[in-house]
């Protein structure tokens, strides 16, 4: 059996809108809440960006509630027109937009009926409101490095008296590196410059900062010097970085600042050991210091040196002057004994001559005794010598072996003396007196303590 189910026509409602028409309500509805003349502010904090096709599209949501499947997202767009002079404009005041950061814009809502949504478009930020927030996160920065005594660190390393060895960490060929390197060979003074080459502006300018500045601490440098050619705010804003002011503040050698800027300090500048307007007040002074150390020591030894010499002077004269007084004593001293000196010499050659001729004939007297004496000495020693020659004789291992005995040795030339300190299979070196024998033990048999021969585990 055949069922079917026939379809019956759907009774139409005269009231139902189609979609068209429900969006055009919806519209005016938009643009009567909002009159095109009147454009609202909206405040929100950044969930997600992008402007890769030279608009920008954010997508943002109310910063003091909690985020979760309901919470509402309002879709900004900025078209490129309205967005490059604002992103000019952030960027000159070291402004990057980011997710998570909070935004005051000014804008007209839209209902964009393709998507069914509601757009904003931005015309306008609120800078203001966004330095705010920079100068907020600068001070609670500078609040934590004061509360993690890194503030003032580095300020109080002591700088070394004559600092020649310095480590630069700056952008290579720069008008900062140049407007430094300019002044230090200028100079005329000993030098030595360790480049770090860094960028010192963009996203990636303070991680390469904070790592060249560890980096030129561990090379034995007297002094790291950090510069800037200059710049907008933004140009300038990775000295206020974290990152940055954290290196500065734990680094192990002193830090100068020489960032070209004529605005306030950055946060680099503060927490360093000294800071500079521009690179080239930082060259000045660096040569200045050791200009002076060298001139305190020149100065010095010229000082020294013109002591010294008239110290030599005066010390000729005294010496010359001393010279006279002593020859003219001395040749006194000789005319008044010279007298004195022939007569003890003509006493003492009359008593040298008696005393001369007794001690020859005391010396040949006891020259006799002496040949004497030694003679009998000598025989003595030939016999005591003749004595211990037999001795040793006696104790001669050649001789030892001509008489019929032997010298027994193991593998590794250690004598061997009982039958107990072998196994079977013991190669020996048997020495006599005409040679050596190479032999292998087949078996022991060792004497006890009665004289009886007996086994080897017996023996023992």
């Amino acid at each position: 059996m055949e069922v079917r189910a026939e379809r019956l026509p759907l009774e139409e409602r005269p009231d139902a809108l189609s979609i068209a028409a429900l969006y055009r309500q919806v519209h005016a509805a938009v643009a009567a809440a909002f009159p095109r003349g009147q454009l609202p502010w909206v405040r929100g904090e950044i969930q997600g960006i992008s402007d890769r096709t030279g608009h920008c599209y954010m997508d943002l949501v109310d910063p003091d509630v909690v985020r979760g499947r309901d919470t509402p997202v309002l879709k900004v767009n900025c078209w490129g027109r309205t967005w490059g002079p604002l992103k000019a404009a952030l960027s000159h005041q070291g402004i990057t937009l980011e997710p998570g950061t909070v935004v005051t814009l000014r804008g007209r809502v839209e209902f964009y009926a393709p998507k069914g949504q509601v757009n904003f478009i931005a015309s306008d930020i609120d800078v203001s409101a966004l330095l705010g927030g920079l100068a907020v996160r600068r001070a609670a920065l500078l609040a934590d490095l004061e509360r993690e005594g890194l503030l003032r660190r580095n300020h109080g390393l002591a700088l070394a008296e004559v600092p020649l060895r310095v480590g630069l960490v700056a952008s290579a060929g720069s008008e900062g590196y140049n407007d430094f390197v300019g002044q230090l060979q200028g100079s005329g003074l000993a030098f030595s410059v360790v480049l770090f080459g860094v960028n010192v502006q963009g996203p990636g300018a303070p991680p390469s900062i904070a790592r060249a500045l560890r980096a030129a601490a561990e090379s034995a440098l007297d002094l790291v010097v950090l510069v800037r050619g200059g710049g907008s705010r933004g140009d300038l804003a990775a000295f206020d970085a974290e990152p940055v002011a954290r290196a500065i503040a734990t680094l192990g050698v002193p830090v100068w600042t020489g960032i070209g800027h004529t605005g306030d300090q950055s946060v680099a500048d503060i927490v360093a050991h000294r800071a500079f307007v521009t690179p080239t007040e930082c060259g000045q002074e660096l040569v200045a210091r050791v200009r002076q150390w060298w001139e305190e020591a020149t100065g010095a030894g010229e000082r020294i040196a013109r002591s010294a010499a008239g110290a030599v002077e005066r010390a000729a004269w005294r010496d010359a002057t001393a010279r006279l007084r002593l020859g003219s004593a001395t040749r006194s001293q000789l005319h008044r004994h010279a007298g004195r000196l022939q007569g003890r010499a003509a006493h003492v050659a009359t008593r040298s001559r008696r005393q001369l001729e007794g001690a020859t004939v005391g010396l040949d007297r006891r020259g006799t005794r002496l040949g004497v004496c030694a003679v009998a000495t000598l025989d003595r020693q030939q016999d005591r010598t003749a004595t211990w020659r037999r001795l040793l004789a006696a104790y001669d291992v050649d001789r030892q072996l001509e008489r019929g005995y032997t010298i027994t040795t193991d593998g590794d030339g250690r004598l061997v003396r009982s039958a107990l300190d072998v196994e079977p299979g013991t190669t020996f070196l048997t020495t006599f007196a005409d040679g050596r024998a190479r032999s292998v033990v087949q078996g022991i048999e060792a004497r006890g303590e009665g004289g009886d021969v007996v086994a080897p585990d017996e023996a023992r």
